[in-house]
């Protein structure tokens, strides 16, 4: 009899584990569910078509025609409402048991929402899956105000969308400059002047104490702490994710900020697996336990997991993770764990051009580069590599930079 893999979650991780099955085990009875009412779409996209820069096809990865071909039972609208990890089972709202010999949980997050009044008024947004994009796009085709809240990686989609639609945007954060935690000033004014080229404006020292309705319960405005009110008819909020773990709360399954998993994608059960969002694992580059939810990083734990279910510590998860934002007309990427170090340094290495390394006990563990992404290899590399480079961290920031220039120093 063959195994059986159950797979929750279509994202990239989800998915890239079903393809890892059916390639390496031909005769397996793969299972995938998902609360979603289409099957696997590419994120990275979907802002695109929210600023009307594409139309849905090319989004589209897997058509429900591939898991047929496949041979993987893929069930939309379903959502799990239990799992039995002593009897080896999950039940959805249906009342249908899916038995399995392995589990993979790639169940990912829902945007938090703000905990302010008239937070889930009509016209505010979150951004997380196709329907959202469309819901946004929809809404701010006709909006001619819009208040944008969190200044992270995924509220700058929300400002690029109203400055593609041309809806003028006061972008309200709470600190000094867009994502204080991994850019200093300097290099987040390069960011806030792109904005306000596109109508939307950085508001420092703000934030929300509370939304307007009209009499319809349409947001009319938002209220920042300070009490300055901001007109709008469209908001958006991006301030993070709530890991789905309340699915796995009653289970044995270890829990830190998400499902713990080790380097294997696996569990502390033993035939129980985790990928993408939802998981803190052990960052064999950092050396610490770590979350990273970049679509390369989920797609390769995703393929990660499926070959550790099909033969236990088979293949480790080592990964420099990447992101990069294409809104504006100079490129962005930041690597590794941009956020996180003991130690940093930064330049301006020409005009426009911006890079920042954090360190941490003198080795390269994140960046972020405005400009000039040439660099992004030989950072990746010292990462991957574990370097110490505590001494000659000046080179780091030499335009041009490569590894051999260090390794050259390294020598003298």
């Amino acid at each position: 009899m063959s195994d059986s893999y159950v797979i929750v979650g279509d994202g990239i991780a989800g998915a890239s584990a079903a393809e890892t099955l059916r390639e390496q085990a031909p005769d397996a009875e793969i299972t995938v569910l998902t609360d979603e009412g289409e099957s696997l779409y590419n994120r990275i996209l979907i802002k695109e078509y929210a600023k009307g820069k594409l139309p849905e096809a090319p989004i589209s990865i897997h058509q429900e025609s591939w898991y047929d071909d496949h041979d993987v039972d893929l069930r939309l609208n379903t959502v799990v409402v239990d799992i039995d990890v002593e009897g080896d089972a999950v039940r959805t709202h249906e009342g249908e048991t899916f038995e399995y010999d392995s589990l993979l949980l790639a169940i990912g997050g829902t945007p938090q929402q703000l905990p302010v009044e008239n937070a889930d008024a009509d016209g505010i947004h979150h951004f997380w899956t196709f329907q959202d994009a469309r819901r946004i796009k929809e809404s701010v085709e006709g909006a001619e105000r819009a208040v944008i809240v969190g200044a992270g990686l995924l509220g700058i989609d929300f400002a690029a969308i109203c400055g593609a639609q041309d809806v003028e945007a006061n972008y309200l954060m709470r600190g000094d400059n867009w994502w204080r935690y991994a850019l200093s000033e300097e290099g987040a004014e390069i960011m806030h002047e792109a904005m306000r080229e596109r109508g939307v404006e950085p508001v420092f020292g703000s934030g929300v104490d509370r939304f307007e309705v009209d009499d319809e319960g349409h947001v009319e405005a938002a209220v920042d702490p300070n009490g300055e009110r901001y007109e709008c008819d469209f908001a958006g909020v991006a301030i993070g994710l709530n890991f789905n773990t309340e699915l796995v709360e009653a289970t044995p399954l270890e829990l830190d900020d998400g499902i713990v998993v080790d380097e294997f994608m696996r569990t502390n059960v033993d035939n129980v697996f985790a990928a993408g969002d939802i998981t803190t694992f052990d960052d064999l580059i950092l050396g610490d336990r770590a979350k990273n939810g970049s679509w390369g990083s989920a797609k390769e734990q995703g393929t990660i997991a499926a070959r550790n279910m099909l033969d236990y510590g088979s293949a480790e998860f080592r990964w420099v993770s990447s992101y990069s934002i294409t809104h504006f007309d100079f490129p962005f990427l930041s690597f590794g764990h941009p956020t996180l170090g003991d130690d940093s340094v930064e330049a301006t290495t020409a005009e426009g051009e911006w890079r920042r390394v954090a360190l941490k006990d003198g080795k390269v563990v994140g960046g972020v580069l405005i400009g000039d992404l040439s660099p992004q290899s030989a950072f990746k590399q010292l990462m991957r590599e574990g370097r110490d480079v505590s001494d000659q961290t000046e080179i780091l920031m030499e335009p041009g930079f490569s590894v051999e220039d260090l390794a050259a120093t390294t020598e003298q």
